[in-house]
């Protein structure tokens, strides 16, 4: 998806959150005074010793949690899908989508020739990926959005139209992939029949899915629908979600972002009252750690997932940092400790466990939780936009107080020391986040001059 609830408030003096295992629990912290705490948004504590990650299940317990547990990439390039595979094995995540936007054209400038075919070089690239992938027992599932930023969107009725589509899906189908991803988010939709749309969506839906299904019967596909989150409410989402839902074979998956687009909280209510519109089994595509490719880092645990919701969907998708891929391993474990086992999960043992996890050494876990304290994630400070960004929000109501732009140049300083540990305890690594931190740095001292 290409995308609030409080404001930040009591920035020198802390609200800690640590959320339950269903999004619920809050503890207040006392007020904070000294120098390093006054610079804190969110506090994680580091375990003294590493525990299994993702938490193992209890003897009763045979199956992981969700029987579907991954990511998809966010604009990501074929090696960035390639460095995250071990990662996946790592937290025992078996799905790996492609975002439909690696796909276009052009992803940077988001050009989308759906009808082209793919260059031999991205062929091969992606041919990698799939290899790597089923090497390691990942699923990898193709998708494509026909379109989303097209100058030619596909056409519904156009068999000319479907055979140009289905050359995508008939070239991955060739190395062995075996599930497959049909997008119509984020597509302009005003003043067309919401009811017709979603019969002439599903009616595609089934043609790629027969056709799949004629090389390899076990062939299956999600669909992401126009209205992809929130229970259903609305006249028209309901018209819409109805009419796919009657028309879409009933063996297709239907994908669902939770009770809003980026939201603090996904419930189990929510998801039986969209799964009964649709009629369909749902796969949860969580639109967190996601920051849209804006600069920002979010890389706090993922929080408010209900564990009832493994009654409700099949499996549970992150959608991930772009294009910072290696620091979102920090929530992406998170994320995989939830889906594994989220019966037991725990947001503030997991960032902690996922920080030793990928740490060396006491010097390496320090910056992480530093970083986690700085970038907790939107979601865990009551907010909702991928954008948001509370370093610079902390930065902006420092200068509202008394002696403001000391302790503006204060807060500065401190986050330039992180950096600068950053740089000296991982040399080589993440250097999309490094630049990240470095261009906050740079805009907040521009503000200052």
């Amino acid at each position: 998806m290409i995308f609030s609830l409080l404001p930040l408030i009591a920035l020198i003096f802390l609200t800690f959150i640590s959320p339950g295992c269903s999004g619920g629990k809050e503890k207040e912290a006392k007020s904070v005074s000294s120098p390093e705490d006054k610079f804190q948004l969110y506090r994680v504590n580091l375990p003294s010793e590493m525990r299994p990650l993702p938490e193992p299940l209890d003897q009763d317990r045979s199956q992981p949690g969700f029987k579907i547990r991954g990511i998809k990439g966010w604009a990501w390039k074929p090696e960035q899908y390639l460095a995250e595979i071990p990662y996946l094995v790592k937290g025992q995540m078996n799905f790996l989508m492609n975002c439909y936007l690696s796909m276009f054209t052009d992803p940077e400038k988001s050009i989308n020739r759906w009808w082209e075919p793919v260059p031999a070089a991205k062929k091969l690239s992606y041919e990698q990926v799939v290899k790597a992938s089923l090497e390691n027992g990942i699923i990898f599932c193709f998708s494509l959005n026909p379109q989303l930023f097209s100058e030619r969107p596909f056409r519904y009725d156009s068999q000319e139209d479907f055979e140009l589509l289905w050359a995508h899906y008939n070239w991955i189908q060739g190395l062995g992939v075996r599930w497959f991803s049909l997008s119509f988010d984020d597509i302009p939709i005003e003043g067309l029949d919401k009811a017709s749309l979603g019969e002439s969506q599903a009616e595609v839906s089934n043609k790629i899915l027969l056709r799949l299904r004629e090389k390899d019967p076990g062939a299956n596909l999600i669909v992401c629908p126009v209205y992809y989150w929130g229970c259903g409410q609305g006249e028209e989402a309901q018209a819409y979600l109805r009419a796919l839902g009657r028309k879409l074979h009933p063996d297709i998956y239907v994908f669902w972002t939770g009770d809003g687009i980026i939201t603090t909280r996904i419930t189990v209510e929510c998801a039986r009252a969209f799964k009964s519109l649709v009629n369909h089994r749902l796969i949860i595509w969580d639109n967190y750690p996601v920051n849209d490719r804006q600069p920002v880092l979010h890389l706090g645990p993922v929080s408010g997932r209900e564990a009832g919701l493994v009654e409700v969907a099949d499996g549970y998708m992150s959608n991930p940092l772009s294009p910072q891929n290696e620091i979102n391993r920090l929530p992406l474990l998170t994320c995989a400790d939830y889906a594994y086992n989220p019966w037991k999960y725990d947001p503030a043992r997991s960032i902690g466990q996922s920080i030793l996890h990928l740490a060396q050494s006491g010097t390496q876990r320090e910056v992480l939780r530093e970083l986690v304290e700085l970038f907790p994630g939107e979601i865990n400070l009551g907010r909702t936009e991928s954008g948001y960004n509370p370093l610079l929000e902390k930065f902006n109501l420092f200068r509202t107080e008394p002696e403001g732009d000391k302790l503006a140049r204060e807060f500065v300083s401190y986050v330039e020391e992180v950096l600068r540990r950053f740089e000296k305890e991982f040399p080589g690594q993440y250097s999309s986040a490094k630049e990240t931190i470095a261009s906050n740095i740079e805009l907040m001292k521009k503000k200052l001059d």
